[in-house]
């Protein structure tokens, strides 16, 4: 698995635990909506700011973000 498909399945797992829509992680995350559900998608990679600016948002350290993906990428290997 590619690093931005795990990083997609992790930030839209990640959304959904908090229950939030694309948009309000968007708005929240200073993004487009279009944006969050092209990495949701994995087709687009996302920068240090972005991921940072993501974790803030969602509430969690952006290291364990990385970490989930990381493990996602290895389940699929």
């Amino acid at each position: 698995m590619k690093p931005e498909e795990a990083f997609g399945l992790v930030l839209r797992n990640l959304r959904n635990q908090k229950a939030f829509s694309q948009e309000r992680l968007a708005l929240e995350a200073g993004l487009a909506r279009t944006y969050v559900s092209l990495l949701e998608r994995g087709l687009r990679q996302p920068s240090l700011t972005t991921i940072l600016n993501i974790a803030t948002v969602l509430a969690i350290p952006p290291s364990e973000i990385l970490e989930l993906v990381v493990k996602r990428m290895g389940k699929e290997a």
